[in-house]
Protein backbone atom coordinates (compact mmCIF):
# COMPACT_ATOMS: atom_id res chain seq x y z
CA UNK A 1 0.00 0.00 0.00
CA UNK A 2 2.16 2.90 -1.23
CA UNK A 3 1.64 6.61 -0.89
CA UNK A 4 0.45 6.77 2.69
CA UNK A 5 3.72 7.99 4.24
CA UNK A 6 5.29 11.37 3.58
CA UNK A 7 8.87 12.42 4.34
CA UNK A 8 9.39 14.23 7.64
CA UNK A 9 11.79 16.62 5.94
CA UNK A 10 10.26 17.61 2.58
CA UNK A 11 6.69 16.31 2.78
CA UNK A 12 7.00 14.28 -0.43
CA UNK A 13 5.25 10.93 -0.82
CA UNK A 14 7.81 8.23 -0.02
CA UNK A 15 5.93 5.48 -1.84
CA UNK A 16 5.72 3.54 1.43
CA UNK A 17 2.75 2.60 3.54
CA UNK A 18 2.40 2.55 7.35
CA UNK A 19 4.11 -0.52 8.76
CA UNK A 20 6.20 -1.21 5.63
CA UNK A 21 9.68 -2.64 6.20
CA UNK A 22 12.28 0.12 6.09
CA UNK A 23 16.03 -0.43 6.11
CA UNK A 24 18.58 1.88 7.74
CA UNK A 25 19.96 2.94 4.35
CA UNK A 26 16.54 3.79 2.79
CA UNK A 27 16.09 7.42 1.76
CA UNK A 28 13.34 9.77 0.64
CA UNK A 29 13.14 9.86 -3.17
CA UNK A 30 12.64 13.64 -3.02
CA UNK A 31 15.26 15.04 -0.67
CA UNK A 32 17.48 12.09 0.27
CA UNK A 33 16.64 12.22 3.98
CA UNK A 34 16.75 8.86 5.75
CA UNK A 35 13.39 7.20 6.31
CA UNK A 36 14.28 4.90 9.23
CA UNK A 37 14.43 7.73 11.75
CA UNK A 38 12.55 8.46 14.96
CA UNK A 39 10.55 11.23 13.30
CA UNK A 40 9.07 8.64 10.91
CA UNK A 41 8.23 6.09 13.63
CA UNK A 42 4.75 5.55 15.03
CA UNK A 43 6.20 5.58 18.57
CA UNK A 44 7.73 9.07 18.22
CA UNK A 45 6.05 11.55 20.54
CA UNK A 46 7.70 14.88 21.41
CA UNK A 47 5.85 14.93 24.75
CA UNK A 48 6.99 11.45 25.86
CA UNK A 49 10.10 10.52 27.84
CA UNK A 50 13.03 10.45 25.36
CA UNK A 51 10.40 11.46 22.77
CA UNK A 52 9.36 7.80 22.41
CA UNK A 53 6.21 5.98 23.55
CA UNK A 54 7.99 2.59 23.42
CA UNK A 55 9.35 2.27 26.95
CA UNK A 56 11.84 -0.49 26.08
CA UNK A 57 13.53 1.39 23.23
CA UNK A 58 17.04 2.69 23.74
CA UNK A 59 17.46 6.47 23.69
CA UNK A 60 18.23 8.01 20.31
CA UNK A 61 19.59 11.55 20.56
CA UNK A 62 19.34 12.66 16.91
CA UNK A 63 15.74 11.97 15.83
CA UNK A 64 16.57 12.74 12.15
CA UNK A 65 19.46 10.27 11.89
CA UNK A 66 19.04 6.69 10.65
CA UNK A 67 19.16 4.13 13.47
CA UNK A 68 18.81 0.43 14.26
CA UNK A 69 15.97 0.67 16.81
CA UNK A 70 14.35 -2.75 17.26
CA UNK A 71 10.95 -1.15 17.86
CA UNK A 72 10.79 1.05 14.74
CA UNK A 73 7.43 0.93 12.94
CA UNK A 74 6.86 3.25 10.00
CA UNK A 75 4.10 5.73 10.84
CA UNK A 76 1.38 7.15 8.63
CA UNK A 77 1.45 10.59 7.04
CA UNK A 78 2.60 13.54 9.14
CA UNK A 79 3.20 17.15 8.23
CA UNK A 80 6.88 18.02 7.70
CA UNK A 81 8.37 19.17 10.99
CA UNK A 82 5.17 18.27 12.87
CA UNK A 83 4.45 15.90 15.71
CA UNK A 84 1.33 13.77 15.45
CA UNK A 85 -2.11 15.35 15.69
CA UNK A 86 -1.29 17.28 18.88
CA UNK A 87 0.37 20.13 17.00
CA UNK A 88 -2.68 20.66 14.78
CA UNK A 89 -5.03 20.57 17.75
CA UNK A 90 -2.93 23.15 19.61
CA UNK A 91 -2.91 25.47 16.59
CA UNK A 92 -6.67 25.15 16.19
CA UNK A 93 -7.25 25.96 19.86
CA UNK A 94 -4.96 28.99 19.66
CA UNK A 95 -6.79 30.29 16.57
CA UNK A 96 -10.13 29.81 18.31
CA UNK A 97 -9.15 31.85 21.36
CA UNK A 98 -7.42 34.59 19.36
CA UNK A 99 -10.60 35.20 17.35
CA UNK A 100 -12.65 36.30 20.40
CA UNK A 101 -10.65 39.51 21.06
Amino acid sequence: MGGAVVCFSCGRDTGLGPGDKVFRSDECPGCGAWTRVCLMCRFHDAAAYNQCREERAERVVDKERANHCDYFVLAGARAPGGDDAGAGAAAAAEALFKGGG
